[in-house]
């Protein structure tokens, strides 16, 4: 699957599950439970949306996730970024 072929609102909820993921470093106690909370349920939303997706385009669930997964953690440079 190419990064171009990936719905934003995929690369939305990774965005969103990530940024609650890394909002856990540093917590303790009452703060880091909420904020665990608030971690699964962002990555239970993508992970729904992810198979949703894949069934509808019969595609591999695994490859889709991936796809999206690698577009978020590791973009691809725009286009003439490399140059500068």
């Amino acid at each position: 699957m190419a990064a171009h072929e990936i719905p934003d609102e995929l690369i939305n909820l990774e965005r969103s599950a990530e940024q609650e993921r890394t909002r856990l470093a540093g917590l303790t106690g009452d703060e880091y439970d909420a904020q665990l909370r608030r971690w699964r349920e962002a990555s239970a939303a993508f992970q729904a949306a992810v198979t949703e997706h894949a069934a509808s385009a019969e595609t591999s669930r695994y490859e889709v996730e991936q796809a999206v997964k690698k577009a978020v953690r590791h973009p691809e440079p725009e286009n003439g970024a490399a140059d500068e």
